[in-house]
């Protein structure tokens, strides 16, 4: 255990983020200086000390940060008026350099531990700035490497390019949450639920889906749609009656012409049957997913994704035979032992099928996930992910004719790097984009969706739904009084 002391409760969030992010297999606390006495001095790890508040605005003040082994320690004058965001910056430039020194880490995102990193450069250049002004700000702000530093800038840039030929201030999306799966793949923290056990439930579970998908279609209809996503979960779980009803009630429900893209999830090849893609083909679905996450046997045995690689090829020559241009594959680098050569044999295997875009994931160790317990058993350090796993991925993409579109970080990331999206000319998926750049409103339905409202300020406001399908299905009215709460709506 790592603990952090502070004088005051304030910047927790922000502390415990960047401590992880350099110890991501260590549990961090950050306690008040006067509890530490309840807990073993080895434990001890950081102090900070915060200005007095009362002479904030009048007088330079001390930020102190201080580590307990050693003699590290940074002591920053702060002036006058410096608002919460200069500070909180100030305050993590600090730790950085002292946990830098400690560990003996350079972080390729510096201080950046949000999961939405772009959003800065994209704000800055819509702000009309340079992007070497950018390019600086980033490095000096936060403490970003060259690589990363150019990397933010060139997806903001490409994403600002895609958003200029959509009129999405004006419109909302749709997210569809199916939270039903094959099987619970070990690293998941995702609303699924194994299939074989909830299979009686689905009739009510889209019971319940309609009823919110009517009250959608009914308070919006003087609104533009201009993106529709079915995620989960996989949604090819449902069987072929069960996906048509779904693909039915939501193309008769709303004006699709209107719709840029209009994307299902497939995911697992273990789920996906011609007769399904066909169904897709026929009510309009443009662009689906087909997620091996690894072509290598053994690991997807240890994963849990009960297919075979053969079965992703087969998944994927049949959406193409049924006439699918626009196919995304996912992978995940820094799975369970897991060597660059693995890597290398799987990108070879993906550049053979020849995708239309790819996502490629770093591993996030999520606590809600089984991966926590395989890795007590077999040892963080079977989970590897590189700089050179990283550019195996980015130009194995290159090589298919792709470039990178959009960029989210996670949590506790093996390697603390990133997920990436590349996609061919024309194949990006604007959902992604809109949903990651919280560029615009979404309206979602089903178990563990989570709407927004992006206001034109900047505010944005948030509504879930319940997690479990059972209380979806009992308390689906409450979803949809919630819905209108946060959208304002009198029906």
């Amino acid at each position: 255990m790592l603990l952090v002391t502070i004088n005051k409760r304030q910047y927790e969030y922000d502390i415990h983020s960047l401590v992880k992010a350099f110890y991501p297999e260590e549990e961090v606390k950050v306690i008040l200086k006067e509890e530490s006495s309840c807990f073993v001095y080895r434990d001890l790890f950081l102090d900070i000390e915060f200005e007095d508040e009362e002479q904030k605005t009048e007088y330079n003040h001390l930020l102190c940060v201080r580590s307990y082994q050693g003699d590290k320690s940074f002591e920053i004058a702060i002036e006058p008026h410096t608002d919460r965001t200069q500070y909180r910056n100030i305050l993590k430039q600090a730790m950085y350099h002292i946990l830098s020194e400690i560990s003996g880490q350079v972080l390729p995102w510096g201080t950046l531990t949000g999961i939405r990193p772009t959003k800065i450069p994209m704000t800055l250049l819509e702000e009309g700035n340079s992007k070497e002004d950018v390019f600086h700000f980033m490095k000096d702000t936060y403490l970003l490497n060259d690589e990363k530093a150019k990397l933010s800038i060139e997806i903001a840039d490409r994403e600002l390019q895609i958003l200029s030929a959509v009129n999405y201030q004006n419109g909302y999306s749709i997210y569809i949450g199916i939270p039903f799966c094959p099987t619970t793949c070990l690293y998941c923290s995702f609303t699924s639920y194994p299939i074989g056990v909830w299979k009686t439930k689905v009739e009510d579970y889209l019971d319940a889906l309609e009823k919110e998908i009517d009250f959608v279609a009914n308070s919006m209809k003087t609104q533009t749609l201009t993106s529709v996503y079915i995620g989960g979960g996989t949604p090819t779980t449902l069987n072929e009656i069960q996906l048509e009803r779904l693909l039915k009630k939501l193309t008769t429900s709303f004006d699709f012409e209107s719709v840029k893209e209009f994307t299902v999830e497939a995911g697992r090849a273990d789920s996906i049957t011609k007769e399904k893609l066909k169904i897709m083909k026929q009510y309009g679905v443009e662009r689906i997913s087909v997620n091996p996450q690894t072509m290598k046997e053994e690991t997807l045995r240890i994963i849990g994704r009960g297919h075979g690689v053969g079965q992703v090829k087969d998944a994927y020559y049949a959406a193409r035979e049924a006439g699918f241009e626009n196919i995304n594959m996912d992978l995940i680098l820094g799975l369970p032992g897991e060597t660059q050569e693995d890597v290398s044999n799987t990108m070879e295997e993906i550049k053979k099928l020849s995708p239309d875009s790819l996502t490629v994931h770093s591993l996030a160790i999520k606590r809600a996930s089984k991966l926590h317990e395989w890795i007590e058993k077999n040892g963080l350090w079977t989970l590897k992910n590189t700089n050179e796993t990283i550019g195996i991925a980015s130009m194995a993409a290159h090589d298919m004719g792709m470039v990178p579109y959009y960029l989210y970080r996670q949590k506790n990331m093996a390697g603390n790097f990133e997920n990436v999206g590349y996609s061919k000319p024309g194949k990006h998926g604007l959902y992604n984009i809109l949903i990651m750049e919280e560029k615009q409103s979404i309206m979602a339905l089903g178990a563990g969706s989570i709407s927004k409202v992006v206001y034109e300020d900047g505010r944005i406001e948030r509504a879930d739904n319940v997690k479990d399908p059972k209380l979806y299905i009992e308390q689906i009215d409450e979803m949809i009084e919630r819905k209108k709460k946060l959208f304002c709506i009198e029906i």
